[in-house]
């Protein structure tokens, strides 16, 4: 065995402490790192931590993923998964063993991107997450739309499109968002909790980015953001991808588009649609008021002849022209009676002047003129009686007519209808009398009736 040597400036290290310092020069000299490749012996304790050796064909090292870390991977790996894991290359002081700490881990490959795909959506399905009951309802004319897209996107300026040309009354309130990466999926779960806090006038949420490969995608086939979906409390329409991709924020959403594009144009109404509906209600409006009115001119007419036939003056009209031939008629009798009196007094004249005795003569004139007298006296008479039947007549119209019965204090009613009242039982207690006078009219409302004494 040989001696140790006496040299004072040799530098002796524990062992600890040389694992410590290989640790700190690894880990200074490999930052944070992205390696994949095969896992196998792989164990879970029942401390939640995971262990396992990451490997390809010619290497393999030992890694751990602790339970923080762990928690959001689904589904669980297991032996011979090819997987894509992010994390810092360290040493295990304990073992002096070099090991890779992994802080995020996520299949590799489209084959098994799929595989994780459809894992998860059966795992989700069975549990109810994407029942049509539990989804809400998108409202037809929302009052704000909440967007949580890239800011840089061309899917945010698709959407902006979309609701500027079909609804540009609506409100659009955007929440940034990165849509690939590590970094999307939490930032998409912490956008579908704040902004319903941040924007309280909207009413509904557009989850959407352009299209892009299974990976591109891969954020938005997290369960954390299918959860966070379902558990916010507007409703969500995704649109992510373009019309063949299908995504677990898809089954989850409560409406899927295809597109962003169709994604806005679900959420909002035409409003072109709006005006083509206010112009056939326009004109059908019109066509209702110029129909009524038309019905209306014609009833307008028909009462207007009603009443000139009806009228009180039409009628006073008819009665003094009744009277006016009366007259007549009475003046030619008259005159006819006179004519026929003196014939008749030409007819004894003649006789007298053919008998010529003196006697005669005189016992003529006396005749004659007693005739004479008694022809006047029956022409005044008949004169009179004429004038009296005539004046009678007269007092008698004047008696019928119905101005003559007002100016004595009686009064005409007639209801809504035009019809005249003479039964109290007809009416009905606050109905609207049309109350016709001597001078004038008034409208009168009937408080209580009274039967015939």
């Amino acid at each position: 065995m040989a001696l140790p040597e006496s040299n004072p400036r040799r530098t002796i290290y524990q062992v600890s402490e040389l694992t410590e310092i290989l640790r700190a020069l690894v880990e200074d000299a490999l930052p944070r790192t992205w390696v994949q490749g095969e896992i196998s012996n792989f164990s879970r304790p029942a401390s939640g931590h995971w262990y396992f050796t990451l490997k390809d064909a010619r290497s393999q090292i030992r890694c751990a993923m602790f339970k923080g870390a762990n928690f959001n991977v689904r589904p669980q790996p297991r032996d011979g998964d090819s997987v894509l894991i992010r994390g810092q290359v360290s040493v295990y002081p304990a073992r002096g063993e070099l090991q890779f700490i992994c802080e995020h881990m996520e299949p590799a490959g489209e084959g098994a991107l799929l595989r994780a795909f459809e894992q998860l959506k059966a795992r989700l399905s069975a549990e109810g997450l994407f029942d049509d009951k539990r989804k809400k309802a998108v409202p037809r004319v929302p009052r704000g739309v909440g967007v949580i897209t890239s800011a840089t996107g061309a899917a945010l300026q698709d959407i902006l499109a979309a609701l500027s040309r079909r609804f540009p009354l609506t409100r659009v309130y955007l929440y940034p968002v990165p849509v690939q990466g590590v970094e999307a999926a939490p930032a998409i779960v912490r956008a579908l909790a704040e902004l319903p806090q941040r924007a309280p006038k909207a009413d509904v949420i557009i989850l959407a980015r352009g299209g892009g490969s299974l990976e591109d995608l891969w954020a938005f086939n997290e369960e954390a953001v299918a959860r966070a979906i379902r558990a916010c409390t507007l409703p969500v329409v995704s649109g992510v991808g373009h019309e063949i991709d299908f995504t677990i924020a898809d089954f989850a959403a409560d409406l899927r588009a295809p597109t962003p594009t169709a994604a806005a144009e679900l959420v909002s109404p035409d409003i072109r649609d709006w005006m083509r509906s206010v112009d056939d209600l326009d004109a059908s409006l019109t066509e209702a008021i110029t129909e009524t009115l038309r019905n209306s001119d014609a009833q307008l007419l028909q009462f207007q002849a009603r009443l000139a036939l009806l009228h009180p003056g039409r009628r006073l009209q008819d009665a003094g022209q009744r009277l006016k031939e009366l007259q007549s008629r009475l003046v030619q009798a008259q005159r006819n009676d006179g004519q026929r009196a003196h014939a008749r007094f030409q007819y004894l004249h003649s006789r007298l002047l053919a008998a010529q005795p003196a006697s005669a003569i005189r016992l003529t004139r006396e005749r004659t003129e007693s005739l004479q007298a008694r022809l006047a006296s029956a022409l005044q008479m008949r004169l009179q009686k004429q004038n009296s039947a005539l004046n009678a007549a007269e007092s008698l119209l004047r008696s019928l007519s119905p101005l003559a019965v007002l100016d004595r204090g009686y009064a005409i009613a007639r209801n809504a209808a035009g019809e005249v009242i003479t039964d109290a039982s007809a009416l009905k207690p606050g109905e609207i009398l049309d109350v016709r006078l001597a001078r004038g009219r008034v409208d009168a409302e009937v408080k209580r009736t009274h039967s015939p004494e």
